[in-house]
C-alpha cells in the first residue's frame, strides 16, 4: 500500500470511530526587527527602522522624524520580536518574492520581476505589471538606496509616474503635458546645478504649487468675493478686461491687472486683455506659474528660484510668495503645510531636503 493511501485509510478510520484530531498548526512567528532608529539616519523611500518593539518603513525621504510620527511618513508594519536584521527587508539584500500577476502588493512591498530587477510599490495594487504599470511601481535598488528614479524622458527632472504620485487627486486641468510644455519658457528652471538642486527645486515649486491649489485641484481662486479687488485703476493701461477679470488663477493664482499684465508681456501673450487663458489652457497656466518662480521676488528679497539655486533654502522660496503673511510667525501653520509638503516631494525624487526650510 502506498504511503498516500495508508494515510487516507488511517484517516478515514478516525473518522469513522467518531474522532477527528485537529493538529495545531505552527504559530508564524513575528518578524525580526530591523535595525534600531536612529534621529541621525536619512531613510529613504522603502527603507525600514524598528523602534518600540514594531516594524515601520519610510514612504519618502524622512531624517530625525522618530516613528510612528506625526507627518504619514511612516508606514507601520506591524510587532517585531526584536531578533535583528529581518531577512524579509529588502533594504538589507533584496530578499524579495518573485513578482506574480493578480496577487494583491501593498504599496511599499518590494518584488523581483522576470527581467531580475527590483520594484517597489508606490501605491496598492492587484498585481499590475512593475514595466507597465509605472504609476503603480518605481525601480528599486537594493542595499537599502531606495527608488532609484531613472532619469525621466522629456527633460523634465520629474517624470509622469512622480507627478502622478505628488498629486493623486489633481484636477484633469493640469496635465503633466501641460507642465513639460511650459518648461521651453524658461530653461534655467530645474536645470540649474547638480541633479540634486535640480529636483530641489523642482520639488519646491510643486510643493508651493500643491498649498496654492489644494492639491492641483483648484483653478481659480475660490473667493468670488475678492474678485473686484484685483484691479489697479491707477496702472496706465487700466483694467481693459473688466475690473473682476484678475481674479488669481493657475498654479500659483496669478492675481491683479499689473501682474497679468508683466506676465503677459514676459511670456509673449495677451493677458492683460484675455486673461481668461490662464484658466483655459494648461501649458499658460503652468507658464505663469515658472513666470513668478522665475522673475518674481513678490514681498521676498530673492526670486524663489535664486533661493534654491543658490542655497538660501526652500523658507525663502515661502518668503517670495507670501512674505510676513505666513513668515516671521505670521502663520507658521501655513509654514509647516509648505515644508511637510516638500519633505514628501523630495522624497518621491530620491534627494534631501536642505537646510533653511522655515521662514
Amino acid at each position: 500500500m502506498s504511503r498516500l493511501r495508508a494515510v487516507l485509510v488511517a484517516l478515514a478510520m478516525v473518522v469513522a470511530g467518531g474522532l477527528v484530531a485537529i493538529i495545531p498548526a505552527t504559530a508564524a512567528s513575528a518578524a525580526a526587527c530591523t535595525a534600531a532608529w536612529q534621529a541621525s539616519t536619512v531613510y529613504w523611500g522603502g527603507n525600514q527602522a524598528s523602534r518600540n518593539g514594531r516594524n515601520y518603513q519610510a514612504k519618502w525621504w524622512t531624517q530625525g522624524e522618530a516613528p510612528p510620527g506625526t507627518t504619514g511618513v511612516w508606514q507601520d508594519l506591524g510587532p517585531c520580536d526584536g531578533g535583528g536584521g529581518n531577512p524579509g527587508n529588502p533594504g538589507g539584500g533584496c530578499n524579495a518574492p518573485n513578482w506574480a500577476a493578480g496577487t494583491f502588493y501593498a504599496a511599499g512591498t518590494v518584488v523581483r520581476y522576470t527581467n531580475g530587477q527590483y520594484y517597489i510599490a508606490e501605491h496598492d495594487n492587484p498585481g499590475y505589471d512593475p514595466i507597465i504599470s509605472t504609476w503603480y511601481w518605481e525601480p528599486y535598488t537594493c542595499g537599502g538606496g531606495g527608488p532609484t528614479h531613472p532619469p525621466p524622458t522629456g527633460g523634465f527632472v520629474v517624470s509622469e509616474a512622480q507627478f502622478n504620485q505628488m498629486f493623486p487627486g489633481r484636477n484633469s486641468f493640469y496635465t503633466y503635458s501641460g507642465l513639460v510644455a511650459a518648461l521651453s519658457a524658461y530653461p534655467a528652471f530645474a536645470k540649474t546645478g547638480s541633479t540634486t538642486v535640480q529636483r530641489q527645486e523642482a520639488a519646491a515649486f510643486l510643493a508651493n504649487v500643491h498649498h496654492e491649489t489644494g492639491g492641483l485641484v483648484h483653478i481659480v481662486e475660490q473667493n468670488t468675493a475678492n474678485y473686484p479687488h484685483y484691479c489697479d485703476p491707477n496702472q496706465p493701461y487700466g483694467c481693459p478686461a473688466g475690473q473682476a477679470a484678475y481674479y488669481g488663477r493657475g498654479p500659483i493664482q496669478l492675481s491683479w491687472n499689473f501682474n497679468y499684465n508683466a506676465a503677459g508681456n514676459a511670456l509673449g501673450l495677451p493677458l492683460l486683455t484675455n486673461p481668461w487663458l490662464v484658466q483655459n489652457d494648461a501649458a499658460v497656466a503652468w507658464k505663469t506659474g515658472i513666470w513668478y518662480w522665475m522673475t518674481q521676488n513678490g514681498p521676498g528679497t530673492m526670486t524663489a528660484h535664486n533661493a534654491m539655486v543658490n542655497g538660501a533654502g526652500f523658507g525663502q522660496t515661502i518668503r517670495s510668495i507670501n512674505g510676513s503673511i505666513e513668515c516671521n510667525g505670521g502663520n507658521p501653520g501655513q509654514v509647516q503645510s509648505r515644508v511637510t509638503r516638500y519633505q514628501q516631494f523630495v522624497g518621491i525624487l530620491g534627494v534631501p531636503a536642505g537646510n533653511n526650510l522655515y521662514c
